[in-house]
């Protein structure tokens, strides 16, 4: 094999999000190791980057608006980090309990699916009492029920046909409205959650599928010997920060946004906000959806394709003395289920499930609000939403007495979600590409993973399979 040219290409990110700077990152890395002609261009119509990712520090607080943690269960992110040098900053969470609210009491997050107790101090699923005798036994028939015919459906389908109703409305919905803000009778179980879906497939029985691969069933359910989520210290921003700092000069360009992309048939053509126009060779849109249905409607990309939806979310942070906190003080978080009279969706302890984010003295709450189909607490003001915030505490841990600092954030369409039949939207929308635009590429949350490692893998994968396309076309045999 010979290289027959040497032309400098262009390739151009669109959305600087974790998913863009990932991909920056590691398309800048391989080209300056191989000394590749390759210019690496990243916009944001924001003058700010990583997308979601968004922390406060201030006064001896690190408030995250947006996500707080991430299961790194790949390892994706302390691959990145290792790249980064920064790999000493990552921190994992201090363990404790996790619980439920039902009916307006809270009850201790169950063990996974496990029939006996295990050595903490937290229930078995059997001895728990978020659930009824009848509940229980509902759920243990899922070790004789036969396979399902692995077609994708709703996740709540998916629960209920296993372990029934009452498991999925008193544990599997307020653990992921708290998560995710979705509405389990619209998520795709094969998009969301395919190792859980892959497990009745191998081992045909949900729970003995859990108990042979020890699979983590669902973000923070179970109390660990060792936290299993991850930060960085100072915070998410830590990554954000060293990732643009990585870039080489001239890279990254805030505040311009792309109102349209056209083919040139080798290429694209970028309309800016500004009147100017970028020519690339290859374009990768890592923005949500919405945003990259709007750039590349005159291609007709999207037509006919399930829309990729996303929910909208306040994050609510309020720190307070240790001494206003009357009940649960040890614990980690509690999430909501739909039967509660709560507004709020779930509460971290931040001070108790992370070292370093609040003054010794003080307690620094994290609550979520807002679910799909019902997100006009959102839309009410700072005050009103932090009223109904310490209405909910005052019942649920016995708060007393009023914020020392309260910071609303508002997420606007923030979290994708994952419909049934989404993995064939996103394989439609591929080909479609393909077809029509085969120098456009999408990629990031709204597609194939909505966690930080998931984007953080997708942004690495996209930079190796553009440069891989490009080299290709640079060399032929000789």
């Amino acid at each position: 094999m010979m290289r027959v040219t040497n032309k400098q290409r262009k390739v151009v990110i669109i959305g600087a999000g974790i998913t863009g700077l990932t991909t920056a990152f590691y398309m800048q890395k391989q080209v300056r190791e191989e000394k590749l002609p390759v210019e690496v261009l990243l916009l944001d119509a924001s003058l700010r980057t990583g997308g979601k990712i968004e922390t406060l520090r201030q006064d001896g607080y690190i408030i995250e608006r947006g996500p707080e943690s991430f299961y790194d269960q790949h390892g994706d992110v302390e691959r990145l980090a290792q790249d980064l040098y920064i790999r000493s900053k990552m921190m994992y969470n201090n363990i404790g309990d996790s619980y439920i609210a039902v009916h307006g009491e809270l009850h201790p997050v169950p063990n996974h699916f496990t029939v006996s107790r295990t050595s903490n101090d937290n229930p078995s699923f059997m001895t728990t009492n978020l659930l009824s005798l009848g509940g229980k036994l509902r759920a243990m028939r899922d070790i004789v029920l036969p396979r399902g015919e692995q077609q994708d459906e709703s996740v709540a389908q998916f629960f209920k046909r296993r372990v029934g109703t009452e498991v999925v409305e008193n544990f599997i919905e307020p653990l992921l409205a708290g998560t995710f803000a979705g509405d389990i009778d619209q998520l795709s179980m094969r998009s969301m959650f395919p190792e859980l879906y892959d497990l009745e497939a191998e081992h045909r029985s949900l729970l003995k599928g859990l108990k042979k691969t020890e699979i983590l069933f669902l973000p923070n359910e179970v109390r660990h010997q060792r936290g299993v989520y991850q930060t960085f210290e100072r915070g998410l921003q830590t990554l954000v920060e060293s990732l643009e700092e990585s870039l080489a000069p001239n890279t990254l360009r805030k505040g311009v946004r792309v109102e349209q992309v056209e083919s040139t048939g080798s290429g694209v053509v970028l309309h800016l906000n500004n009147g100017e126009k970028l020519t690339a060779d290859e374009l990768i849109v890592a923005t949500p959806f919405a945003a990259a249905k709007k750039m590349l409607q005159c291609e007709r990309i999207f037509d006919d394709i399930q829309p990729v939806k996303s929910a909208t979310i306040a994050t609510v942070t309020l720190a307070f003395k240790k001494e206003q906190i009357q009940k649960y003080e040890e614990a980690i978080n509690f999430f909501v289920s739909r039967n509660s009279s709560y507004a709020i969706t779930s509460c971290t302890f931040s001070h108790n499930k992370w070292d370093g984010v609040a003054p010794d003295d003080q307690a620094l709450l994290r609550v979520y609000l807002g679910r799909v189909g019902d997100e006009t607490m959102v839309e009410l003001s700072d005050s009103e939403i932090e009223k109904i915030v310490l209405r909910d505490l005052e019942e649920a841990i016995g708060l007393t007495g009023q914020p020392l600092l309260t910071i609303v954030s508002r997420w606007k369409e923030a979290m994708p979600q994952y419909v049934v039949g989404h993995e064939e939207a996103v394989q439609a929308i591929q080909q479609n590409l393909a077809k029509l635009l085969p120098t456009v590429h999408v990629t990031g949350s709204s597609y194939e993973g909505v966690s930080i490692p998931s984007c953080v893998a997708q942004g690495r994968a996209m930079a190796k399979r553009i440069l891989t396309k490009l080299l290709q076309a640079d060399y032929t045999d000789a």
